[in-house]
């Protein structure tokens, strides 16, 4: 009986392994739509309507960029506008499209003695660096990371006084870390929103909605061509759910608090 039954599981398990990878594509994404929620929302919805399931990473911008190089991932949802462009001219990404935006912001305690409050971005930056404050930096190649250096850059400015410090991790964590300092920060709108809604956070946002802060999030496929086993058509039949009515109605709509966190690049008509 246990000569029988053993090479029979053996048969079922490894016809059923490679099914279940064909129905799975691979998301490598930043951690502002894991940190959210938004992606609790959207893939759900995308497997109801096409039997595909999506795992995903959520890691900094570059990170993910470096795993879609490795061919390890099928598809991207990031946000730092001059490292996509260059990851498609390389010939690693392919159908970059405009997926939804919202802004920075940068937090600090109410007190803010730097007195940033209602200043412009870079000129925010010259009053923390002119006062010494604390600045919790990312400090990853993230979107967010290479956007607060792009800043610092605007000021004329080299951070590294002892005050600032780079956590190397995603924007929860490095939020936190900023909470528990009394630090500034910059964050992007929708995981500072939604730290708030929870009560995690006692900071405040000081600099809000400028123009300056814009952050724009791209979807992006692994080009098959360099990596053979990206899976190719489920990539863009979730890139087409994410831009349809549905997908974009569905970023449209989501909130912490009452407060939205993402507006879609193409909003649906109600």
């Amino acid at each position: 009986m246990r000569k029988t039954l053993l090479p029979l599981l053996l048969i079922l398990l490894l016809l059923a392994a490679p099914a279940t990878a064909a129905d799975r594509l691979l998301l490598a994404t930043t951690t502002s739509t894991a940190n959210t929620g938004l992606l609790d929302v959207l893939l759900p919805a995308f497997t109801k309507a096409s039997g595909i399931t999506v795992h995903y990473v959520p890691v900094g911008t570059g990170k993910a960029l470096a795993i879609a190089r490795r061919c390890d991932a099928d598809v991207l949802i990031v946000h730092a506008p001059a490292l996509e462009k260059r990851f498609v001219a390389e010939g690693h990404g392919v159908d970059r499209k405009p997926l939804m935006h919202n802004y920075f912001v940068i937090a600090g305690p109410a007190s803010d003695p730097a007195g940033i409050k209602g200043k412009k971005p870079v000129a925010a930056f010259k009053a923390i660096m002119a006062a010494k404050a604390r600045f919790v930096s990312r400090g990853d190649n993230s979107g967010t990371n290479v956007k607060e250096l792009g800043l610092w850059k605007a000021a004329g400015i080299k951070p590294g006084w002892p005050g600032y410090k780079e956590t190397g991790r995603g924007m929860g964590a490095t939020l936190t870390m900023a909470n528990e300092m009394k630090a500034y920060t910059l964050s992007d709108i929708g995981t500072f929103r939604k730290y708030k809604s929870v009560g995690k956070l006692d900071l405040v946002a000081l600099v809000t909605n400028a123009e300056r802060l814009a952050n724009p999030y791209s979807v992006i496929l692994v080009n098959p061509a360099q990596c053979p086993k990206a899976k190719y058509e489920m990539a863009k039949a979730f890139e087409k759910f994410l831009l349809s009515p549905r997908g974009q109605a569905i970023i449209a709509d989501y909130r912490a608090d009452g407060k939205r966190l993402f507006w879609p690049a193409h909003p649906p008509q109600r």
